[in-house]
């Protein structure tokens, strides 16, 4: 099954990233695993740098769900260019895509993920609304 990235998304980070050696597997080429760590590395690079670093003792945000659409294959060496956008924004989610290529081939996507985020009170584990600064960098 292949999920479709939305028309009506925003930009909300843009980052690199070297592929390293120790993310292919033994076919040569870059191992599904490392392609989630690569998406969850732009979106907490993304949400800790706008300061939402989740805090244990309060607030902060969970994944509910994740996915990738594996189009190319990556191989060591090279350089990643991860692209995060935002959508769907609703009272306490949000859903969040981002596409991978390489830096020497922008225009080509390697892959394409995403997830559902949710903003929770985690002493209370219940989902709230969003902040407002939080609802403002996404809306």
């Amino acid at each position: 099954m292949r999920i479709e990235i939305p028309e009506q998304k925003r930009l909300v980070h843009e980052m690199h990233m070297p592929i390293r050696w120790g993310d292919m597997d033994a076919m040569g080429h870059v191992n599904n695993v490392s392609y989630f760590r690569y998406l969850e590395t732009a979106r907490i690079e993304w949400l800790d740098g706008e300061g939402f670093a989740p805090d244990r003792s309060g607030e902060g945000f969970v994944i509910i769900n994740a996915f990738c659409n594996f189009l190319v294959q990556l191989e060591y060496p090279g350089d990643l260019l991860l692209k995060t956008y935002a959508a769907n924004l609703g009272r306490s989610s949000f859903d969040s895509f981002t596409t991978i290529s390489r830096t020497d081939t922008p225009e080509v996507i390697a892959a394409a993920g995403g997830a559902t985020i949710v903003w929770v009170n985690f002493p209370q584990q219940k989902s709230m609304p969003f902040p407002d600064r939080l609802r403002d960098l996404i809306a």
